[in-house]
């Protein structure tokens, strides 16, 4: 439990130093079935960006945390990535594949945390 707690801030952290935009949590604990106790989700301007994303939260979690994900994928197109760290699964869209898929409706019996932009 202890681990969770301290994965999600180097994620938020390493998502806004690449200038991830409009960062939500869903925690998914209470839900049977769900595929993780934790969704974070973002969004990058553009492939690049969410590449770059990507990258800083592997990069940044494995230095600072030893912490290496079970399994990514998405890198081919990267319209959208997934990092899996067990217990947290990180989504890193494009905007317009962030709303065609809707995790956050998908998902809303999940609890919600939006955290703020920081600019």
């Amino acid at each position: 439990m202890q681990e969770k707690i301290n994965l999600l801030p180097e994620i938020i952290n390493s998502i806004q130093e690449k200038k991830g935009k409009k960062i939500t949590i869903i925690d998914l604990e209470d839900i049977s079935g769900a595929s993780a106790d934790k969704f974070v989700i973002c969004e990058g301007r553009s492939t690049s960006q969410v590449s770059a994303i990507a990258d800083a939260v592997r990069e940044d979690l494995l230095k600072n945390t030893g912490k290496k994900p079970y399994n990514y994928d998405g890198y081919r197109n990267s319209e959208w990535i997934i990092i899996d760290y067990g217990d947290i699964m990180v989504h890193i869209f494009l905007p317009e594949i962030r709303m065609h898929y809707n995790l956050e409706d998908l998902w809303s019996d999940g609890k919600f945390t939006h955290i703020h932009d920081l600019d």
